[in-house]
């Protein structure tokens, strides 16, 4: 998506800032034509990844392991190039596709076969649904609700992050993380379609007032980002972490008592609040400030947003003339203000059409039965879900693909033989982004098939005998880690056989190392390849990698720091880890 919340063909983050005005161009001008050539192509960064390889294959020793060794060197090779920009995103992402088989980590069809797992079919349906979110305006109708809500009057940001930040947080409890920032991140950007981008309106406001404006627009995004990972951890349904965690839990300790959807919730809402309040503090310490409210009033005011809520799905093109002569076209509901913060003239040019059309209701019909379909496709050991019926052979991207095929199917009632969607609509699906959680599948298949794991399992023994605190915060940290460079769901499938093992091996109870596993997984914070949430607020074009790092880093800090201190208090009350194992 682009900066309006508008899709785009490619996500491109360059971690690197531009150089200074003045200063670059004089710097350029001094520099031969060849060296000005070799930058302008970007050859230093795209050399940076093969060079990194190169280095790890020929200094890094791990007792003979070749693989493993090739392992690490594919994956410097591979993050230089996503953290650089030195190829498009997507390109980066294929780049497993040709190293696997070359350094000889997996042959060539096991790694293409990672890069459609049924989560990427979960994200790939969730986006046609939320084309068709956006292309009917479901989000814009639900975004002024929320914004009128909260926005107060003045505008009070800290108040407006709260609200959106706590409707998606509460939403994930109930529905996949990566499903809630699917939904919420139109809302989230309908909102910030309201505030000018940088570099336009630069006749009504001024520089400092732009800056506010751009710092709460990442306020908005990564909030919406990291609510729903938070609290897709509150519940079994939240997340697919958790559903692998049981999964995991009965098949390597079946004399255990059972993790339930209330013995988990008992445990996960709790932590799962502690960090939904630091986020909601980190976002107001980090980007709003007192000048904030000052700078968003001239665009978010509650009796106009009430006014547009009244005439949204009657309107299709709306003129705003300005005090300043300016004329505006917008082919959705939006007007400019001056710092006044009043329109001197607006003229509507509607189209008779009902405030809820057919074409709305029934996206919202297919999304409302996905979500169901989603919570109750798998419960928990003594309450089955309707996967059940079907030998557990389907999984949340099979009905997913499977309810975004209806929306081609079901009539519009617009148009004679028109459908709720067409591929022309889907023109806009962001393949780099399936590539991208692709490339983090196949990572982590590396990882196993690499044996880095049990280089990984060999080193954590020393934890044998040490205090539960000091186990906890390792197993969480190494699974945070990992995180970063695989999906959360990919990460937990990767270390809790690990954990399992380790567990039994140093004679402690396993929800000690599992529970830790499987909550360090979600603090996947700091990287677009974590999680599929935050390649989706990444897209948005409001964030970079950087943004990404600066603020989920403290974020992640207080969810270990959280985990560390409830897991050995109220965790053992819950999954009475005090008793011996």
């Amino acid at each position: 998506m682009d900066r309006r919340g508008g899709s785009c063909e490619e996500v491109e983050a360059p971690l690197l800032p531009p150089p200074a005005p003045g200063h670059g161009e004089e710097a350029s001008r001094e520099r031969p034509a060849w060296a000005r050539a070799l930058l302008a192509h970007r050859y230093p960064a795209v050399a940076s990844g093969p060079a990194a390889c190169a280095a790890v294959c020929a200094l890094v020793d791990l007792g003979g392991h070749g693989a493993a060794r090739n392992m690490l060197a594919v994956l410097a090779w591979v993050f230089l190039w996503w953290v650089t920009g030195a190829v498009p995103l997507a390109v980066a992402s294929m780049a497993p596709l040709f190293l696997f088989p070359l350094f000889g980590v997996a042959d060539a069809d096991a790694v293409a076969k990672a890069y459609m797992d049924d989560v990427i079919s979960l994200v790939l349906g969730s986006f046609i649904l939320a084309l068709a979110v956006e292309h009917y305006q479901i989000h814009r109708r639900l975004a002024l609700n929320i914004t009128s809500l909260f926005c107060g009057d003045p505008v009070r940001p800290p108040l407006l992050l709260l609200g959106i930040t706590g409707t998606t947080f509460f939403l994930s409890m109930w529905i996949h993380n990566t499903a809630c920032t699917v939904m919420m991140m139109p809302v989230a950007t309908g909102i910030l379609q309201r505030l000018p981008r940088a570099g336009g309106d630069q006749g009504i406001i001024c520089q400092e007032q732009q800056e506010e404006v751009r710092r709460f627009s990442k306020a908005v995004v990564l909030g919406v980002v990291y609510a729903s990972a938070i609290g897709g951890m509150a519940t079994l349904t939240g997340t697919g972490v958790n559903i692998i965690l049981v999964g995991m839990w009965s098949t390597y300790f079946p004399e255990q008592e059972p993790i339930t959807f209330s013995s988990w919730m008992s445990f996960g809402l709790p932590m799962s609040l502690i960090i939904f309040l630091a986020l909601w503090v980190i976002l107001c310490l980090m980007y709003c400030s007192k000048n904030s409210g000052k700078a968003l009033s001239a665009y978010l005011d509650r009796s106009h947003l009430r006014r547009e809520l009244s005439l949204l799905g009657k309107a299709t093109f709306v003129f705003i003339y300005t005090a300043n002569s300016t004329w505006h076209q917008h082919d959705t509901i939006q007007y400019s203000v001056q710092h006044s913060n009043r329109v001197t003239d607006l003229i509507n040019v509607m189209r008779d059409l009902s405030p809820m059309a057919f074409a709305e209701k029934m996206v919202l019909a297919v999304f409302g039965v996905l979500i169901v379909l989603w919570m109750t496709r798998s419960l928990t050991d003594d309450i089955p879900g309707w996967g059940a019926l079907f030998h557990d052979n389907v999984g949340d991207g099979t009905v997913t693909i499977m309810m975004a095929t209806l929306l081609f199917i079901i009539p519009s009632r617009k148009n004679e033989g028109e459908k709720l969607m067409d591929w022309n609509k889907c023109r806009k699906l962001q393949w780099d982004i399936v590539l991208l959680l692709g490339a983090g599948f196949a990572i982590a298949e590396g990882f196993r098939s690499s044996g880095l794991t049990d280089i990984l399992s060999d080193e954590l023994r020393f934890l044998k005998g040490t205090q539960t605190v000091v186990i906890v915060l390792v197993a969480c940290v190494v699974s945070g880690i990992i995180t970063e460079f695989t999906s959360d769901d990919a990460t937990t499938t990767l270390v809790l056989p690990l954990f399992a093992e380790l567990a039994k091996s140093i004679n402690v109870h396993p929800a000690l190392l599992m529970v830790s596993g499987a909550i360090g997984a979600q603090l996947s914070y700091l990287l677009p390849t974590g999680s599929p949430s935050n390649v989706i607020g990444f897209s948005t074009g409001h964030i970079a990698i950087k943004d990404l790092v600066i603020t989920g880093l403290p974020l992640k800090v207080v969810g270990i720091a959280a985990l560390t201190i409830l897991l050995p208090t109220l965790g053992s009350q819950v999954f009475d880890t005090d008793s011996r194992f």
